[in-house]
């Protein structure tokens, strides 16, 4: 054997093995294309697609921390249980606040089905860390169950852009609810609702029976403005309330609301005319005495600086005025400082069940500055 066919050999025995390994060789697989997630822009911004689903999805959020003085510098307006607990507002009282909000929104044969949840995280200053349930229901087309704030509330609006709202109160209740929400065109909107009602604030709400609360409302929008008006009857006490409220835009950067109210206590009333259950208020009528009128607007000075007013009066001879200047250093953050008064007219009179004044004195004067980073 010469060298020439011993190399020639040794080539073939070679490739004879390189085969053998090449046809026993792993095939890597491809990989899957990754799914990012999709924008849904059909229900606004900020939605998007949950992957492998039709149901598109948004969460919000906001970090607030307040800082309130003097005698009404309260947080949410003046609250009955801050009331009776005889808890007057003397020096700073401090909260933060963490709010998580989410929203769903899915096309079906019976139309869109949404949903939405609002759950706030409270650390104020002398208490424990609280968390509450604001919101928490389920919409097909026009019906609407769950947790929610009655319409005889938010249909109508929450009085003004300022953070003491409801210091002459007016409502902000929570509720169960079944509720049906309808559009006739042409600018005009309605809702009905069944309501069991909360005795949350202190007054006794929560239906007692088989038959619930009923609210209805009706509202007229247009470029100019709006009308709206909600009726309710508590079935617990057999009375009637209804607010009436006319919104215009003056301009653009002008705004302005009035908001009147009127409520039977009848019921709530003994045989000599005395009211027997919180000076006569009621689930859809917290104000004191028939009558309530709220009123204000919003001037904005520029992109970043709003100026809000809001005063208000009731048959019980409350009064209360509020104003604050709203300042956004930068999108998604804004500081709001306001001054509150308020002038309480059944003070120290023995006349009401529940002692409403929140301070010692007749008058007072408080505020609070707001810090809120929204995203």
């Amino acid at each position: 054997m010469n060298i020439k066919s011993l190399l020639l050999g040794s080539a073939a025995t070679l490739i004879a093995v390189s085969g053998a390994r090449a046809a026993d060789a792993v095939t890597v697989a491809e990989p899957e294309p990754a799914e990012y997630v999709k924008i849904c822009d059909v229900y606004g911004a900020g939605y998007f697609y949950i992957p492998g689903t039709e149901t598109c999805l948004r969460v919000g959020c906001y970090v607030r921390y307040d800082a309130g003085f003097g005698d009404v510098g309260s947080f949410d307006g003046r609250k009955t249980t801050d009331v009776q607990d005889g808890d007057a507002q003397n020096s700073w009282k401090k909260n933060a606040r963490f709010n998580l909000k989410t929203w769903t929104g899915q096309e079906t044969e019976l139309g869109t089905l949404k949903t939405y949840t609002e759950t706030k995280f409270n650390f104020p200053n002398g208490g424990a860390t609280s968390v509450s349930l604001s919101f928490a229901w389920i919409q097909l087309g026009g019906l609407r169950v769950g947790k929610d704030e009655t319409p005889y509330d938010q249909f109508i609006g929450y009085a003004g852009n300022v953070i003491q709202d409801t210091i002459i109160p007016y409502g902000i209740k929570d509720t169960n609810v079944v509720s049906y929400y309808f559009d006739a065109g042409s600018g005009f909107s309605g809702v009905i609702s069944l309501e069991e009602g909360s005795d949350g604030s202190g007054i006794s709400g929560t239906i007692d029976s088989y038959v619930p609360h009923v609210v209805g409302g009706l509202k007229y929008k247009g470029d100019w403005g709006a009308v709206t008006g909600v009726v309710a009857y508590d079935s617990n006490y057999e009375e009637v309330a209804g607010k009436v409220r006319l919104d215009v835009n003056v301009t653009k950067e002008l705004s302005l609301f009035i908001m009147g109210c009127y409520g039977t206590d009848d019921n709530l009333r003994d045989d000599a005319g005395n009211v027997i259950d919180a000076h006569g208020r009621g689930f859809y009528k917290p104000w004191g005495g028939n009558w309530a009128v709220w009123g204000g607007g919003t001037y904005k000075f520029n992109e970043k600086t709003a100026f809000n007013l809001q005063a208000s009066a009731d048959d019980d001879k409350n009064y209360a005025l509020a104003a604050n200047v709203a300042y956004t250093i930068v999108p998604g953050f804004t500081i709001t400082t306001e001054v509150d008064w308020d002038h309480f007219g059944h003070f120290g009179d023995g006349t009401s069940a529940v002692n409403w004044t929140k301070a010692d004195k007749k008058n007072s004067v408080g505020g609070i500055v707001r810090f809120q980073r929204s995203f």
